[in-house]
């Protein structure tokens, strides 16, 4: 591994020492890391499992068939990784492999010394503040150890897979397997967080995310639209398009672009991150004595406030719910057949119902 303190950043940025990453893990990525880190064992048992998958052999395998940054090759992209693990003072700068695939992509795999990966595509498709946000983003997942316990999800889909002819146990895996999701869909929020920390260029952060979307011709795109853009689709349609916004969401292991970039700009534009910039953030020092029952805590608290905050019609139907509305019945009914307009009388108490549920306000949960 490469010595951190050898280089500086190549631009001013606040540096972070001695952060933990509970500053920029979403609350619910955070809630369920400090759970999983406080299990004495847990991790030796995941390391056992992850035999199954060489960890040797995949690092074997980018040696022979990538090409592994360095000052002599894509010393930029050495660079930026160099950075990023400075301005996050990560000790042991992660080895990163630029790999020939059109597909536009970037992970971060292995268990003991976590290794970046990016793909031709990316390095084609990104200018070089994007891709120090992506970089950022992946150094944030070596940091939050989220490689570790994604290796289980990988692990179980693949059991998943075998014993899809057993029904019970196919159920079960697979209800492991779907909120393993959503607690990795929070993890690239956490992620896409510790870019903009590593990068501190929120435009640059956004632009990246919006190329995924969108390809390379950012001449033809613009981030204030894309945000609109991402205002439309959460508040679009009836309850039926929020049904079905769940179920499109549910086999993906990433948040939607139009998502993640809101979901960015809103924590940018947020006292927490001002705080960290400032110098105030938690350290990882104090890490053992986080509570387990006090993350839960903040995550519980945002999930509801997501629910309550959200225009989703489906969310709106939630909060009905939660707060025992009497239409809720009716909402449902004028949806799903097709009745239009105001309806008097639902409840048989003259109150009224109107077909589309949801007049939330303000802002979205990341899934």
């Amino acid at each position: 591994m490469t010595d951190t303190t050898a280089k500086t950043p190549s631009r001013r940025r606040e540096r972070f020492p001695g952060i933990s990453t509970r500053a920029w893990e979403h609350p619910a990525d955070r809630s369920a890391l400090v759970a999983l880190r406080k299990l004495t064992g847990f991790d030796d048992i995941l390391k056992k499992l992850a035999g199954l998958v060489s960890e040797r052999a995949i690092r074997l395998m980018f040696l022979a068939t990538a090409v592994k940054t360095s000052e002599r090759q894509f010393p930029e992209l050495h660079a930026m990784v160099r950075d990023a693990s400075y301005v996050l003072d990560l000790e042991q700068v992660p080895d990163l492999y630029v790999s020939q695939d059109p597909t536009v992509n970037a992970y971060c795999i292995g268990i003991d010394t976590p290794i970046i990966v990016i793909t031709s595509g990316l390095v084609e498709l990104l200018d070089e503040e994007e891709l120090r946000s992506v970089i950022g983003h992946e150094v944030g997942h070596a940091m939050s150890g989220h490689a570790v316990y994604r290796t289980m999800l990988m692990i179980l889909t693949n059991i998943a897979t075998r014993i899809a002819w057993v029904p019970l146990g196919n159920l079960a895996i697979t209800a492991i397997i779907t909120a393993l999701k959503e607690w990795f869909r929070k993890a690239e929020l956490s992620s896409d967080r510790a870019g903009l920390l590593a990068g501190q260029d929120l435009q640059a952060s956004m632009r990246a995310l919006m190329k995924l979307a969108g390809g390379h011709n950012l001449a033809e795109m613009n981030v204030d639209a894309f945000l609109e853009q991402a205002e439309e689709y959460e508040k679009a349609g009836d309850l039926r398009d929020g049904v079905l916004k769940v179920l499109q969401l549910l086999p993906q292991t990433h948040p939607f672009a139009v998502v993640r970039v809101a979901q960015l700009k809103k924590w940018a534009e947020s006292d927490e991150y001002r705080s960290i910039l400032a110098g105030a953030y938690p350290r990882r020092s104090d890490d053992p004595d986080t509570s387990v029952t006090e993350q839960w805590k903040a995550a519980a608290e945002h999930y509801t406030t997501s629910v309550k905050e959200s225009k989703d019609p489906l969310m709106g139907l939630l909060r009905d719910v939660a707060g025992g509305a009497a239409t809720v019945g009716g909402k449902l009914r004028d949806t799903f057949t097709g009745a239009t307009g105001g309806r008097n009388g639902s409840s048989g108490n003259g109150s009224s119902g109107n077909s589309s549920a949801g007049n939330g306000s303000a802002d979205r949960d990341g899934s």
